[in-house]
C-alpha cells in the first residue's frame, strides 16, 4: 500500500471517532523520520484514546502493528508510529500549544475535510 493511501486510510477512521482539523503533512523530501504525519484534534482525553484505540485495533486486524505509542498517560497527545506513518491525536489545547504545522511549515498540507464542513 502506497504510503498516502494509508494516511488517507487513518483519516477515514480517525472521522469515524469524530476526530477534527485532520491534515496530513508530506515530509518526504524535508525529513526522514517519516513520509506523513497525520494530525487531528479531539474534544477530550476520552476521545483521544478512542481515537488512537481505533486505529490502532482497526489496523491490527488488517496485519498492521503500531511499532511505538506514547501518551497514554496524559491523554493531551498520543502518538502513534507505523515507520512511514506518525499519527498525532491532540487536545485541542495541547495542539495549539505545540504547533506541529508551524514547526513543520515547509511540508506540504493535505487538509482532511469531515462531512460537515
Amino acid at each position: 500500500m502506497e504510503a498516502f493511501d494509508f494516511a488517507k486510510g487513518i483519516t477515514d477512521i480517525i472521522l469515524s471517532k469524530k476526530g477534527y482539523d485532520i491534515k496530513i503533512l508530506d515530509l518526504k523530501k524535508i525529513s526522514s523520520i517519516a513520509d506523513y504525519f497525520v494530525i487531528c484534534s479531539a474534544g477530550s482525553d476520552t476521545q483521544v484514546k478512542a481515537i488512537a484505540d481505533e486505529i490502532d485495533d482497526v489496523l491490527r486486524d488488517q496485519g498492521i502493528k503500531c511499532y511505538f505509542k506514547e501518551g497514554y498517560d496524559s491523554l493531551n497527545w498520543i502518538l502513534l508510529d507505523y515507520f512511514d506513518i506518525v499519527v498525532h491525536i491532540f487536545r485541542e489545547e495541547s495542539r495549539k500549544f505545540y504547533n506541529l504545522e508551524k514547526f513543520w511549515g515547509d511540508a506540504p498540507v493535505t487538509i482532511i475535510k469531515d462531512s460537515d464542513e
